[in-house]
């Protein structure tokens, strides 16, 4: 008998002795699946500002990105098709910024090598801020990659039937995972420290993986000088 109220004891005090896996967090990890996307999404909308940075694959192509956003622009680099270009939107003005090889690759020749004239202007181009003009067609999709709400909103939705995942560490803050679809709809890394940021994307069907860090950190937008930049008017020339 003594025997067994030590067994039924040690049994009572382990179970009020177990640790709270929300202690110390923000409490999201108690929410559904549902609620801690929508508080990441609006915590995410709230934010000042955010550094993205990770891989996108988008319509059989894959960009790299490093990217710090704001609500009035953003900088950074984008990498395609072994091609790295910076880019810098102050409101609504866009600059891009590339090494020569940018403005020769794919000029159209039919041997794949650029001409003379190519290799001159794309010369004058080294390294020189380029306007982007808002009539031009590169305008609306390289900005998508300045533009903090657009591209959060495109990005941090998954897709299919949502749940919880496991919890874990994501850099050095602890964090829930939500899925969509059980991963093939996307997984999603919440935090589970302050507010519920959203910490890493894997998206769906394999389309990249995003890291979102620096929330609130502020960085400088700063328009290039005259000597650093070329202004081609209404058109970019043919890259």
């Amino acid at each position: 008998m003594c025997a067994g109220l030590v067994a039924a004891a040690t049994s009572l005090t382990g179970c009020s002795s177990g640790e709270d896996p929300d202690a110390g967090t923000n409490g999201v990890g108690k929410l559904s699946a549902a609620k801690i996307q929508g508080k990441a999404g609006r915590a995410a909308e709230a934010a000042s500002a955010v550094r993205l940075s990770g891989t996108v694959v988008s319509k059989n192509h894959t960009y790299t990105l490093d990217m710090r956003l704001k609500g009035e622009g953003g900088t950074g680099s984008v990498t395609s098709k072994g091609q790295t270009f910076q880019l810098l939107r102050i409101g609504e003005e866009l600059y891009l910024k590339a090494g020569s090889e940018f403005w020769t690759h794919d000029s159209g020749k039919t041997d794949g090598k650029p001409g003379q004239a190519d290799e001159t202007a794309a010369a004058k181009l080294d390294g020189k801020y380029v306007k982007v003009p808002e009539g031009d067609p590169a305008y609306q999709q390289l900005s998508g990659f300045t533009d903090k709400d657009k591209l959060l909103d495109g990005m941090l939705t998954l897709h299919g039937e949502l749940a919880k995942g496991d919890r874990g560490t994501t850099g050095r803050l602890r964090s829930i995972k939500i899925t969509g679809d059980e991963g093939a709809g996307g997984t999603l890394s919440v935090s589970l420290e302050g507010k519920p940021y959203p910490l890493r994307l894997e998206r769906g069907g394999h389309a990249g993986t995003l890291k979102l860090t620096d929330w609130n950190k502020d960085f400088p937008l700063q328009e290039p000088g005259t000597d650093e930049m070329v202004d081609y008017g209404k058109q970019l020339p043919t890259s």
